[in-house]
């Protein structure tokens, strides 16, 4: 399953590259963080309970930074495994704007694997919406945050 789309915020780039670019900022903006570890800059992972419908998922989710260029680009990949499901997806950032706004188009690529895989698009697709949206929510949130801390 493939998403992508664009999210403004009413802050520099270098804000909103801090908040992105920070493995613990970026864990307060996923759904149902229960734990979380960070080994090096580049690998990090967290055990979350994926709200799905009437109950939860559990998974331990491994992600690595694949690339980066400061200010501008980012990308990693994050492995789930969990009872009745194994996960896949590779996503990146590109923030472009001057002053106080920033861009930043996004993109995820999702497989999803086993039982809860089976369950089809049609069925994963409006969960997987929802769960962006409250990220991109969370998200604006820490670039606030950050943002006021930084001013």
């Amino acid at each position: 399953m493939k998403l992508e789309g664009t999210k403004e915020f009413d802050a520099p780039r270098e804000v909103v590259w801090s908040v992105i670019n920070d493995p613990a900022k970026m864990a307060n903006t996923m759904p149902g963080v229960e734990g979380f570890e960070i080994a090096d800059d580049t690998h990090w992972s967290a055990k979350v309970k994926v709200p799905l419908g009437l109950g939860g998922l559990k998974m331990s989710i491994a992600f690595t930074k694949l690339e980066e260029r400061p200010l501008e680009f980012a990308s990693l990949n994050a492995k789930g495994q969990g009872v009745g499901a194994l996960m896949n997806m590779t996503t990146s950032f590109t923030l472009s704007g001057e002053g106080e706004k920033t861009s930043m188009g996004w993109e995820a690529d999702v497989k999803i694997a086993g039982p809860v895989g089976s369950m089809g698009q049609r069925v994963l697709q409006p969960i997987i919406n929802q769960q962006v949206g409250n990220v991109l929510a969370a998200l604006d949130n820490e670039v606030q945050e950050a943002k006021a801390a930084a001013g």
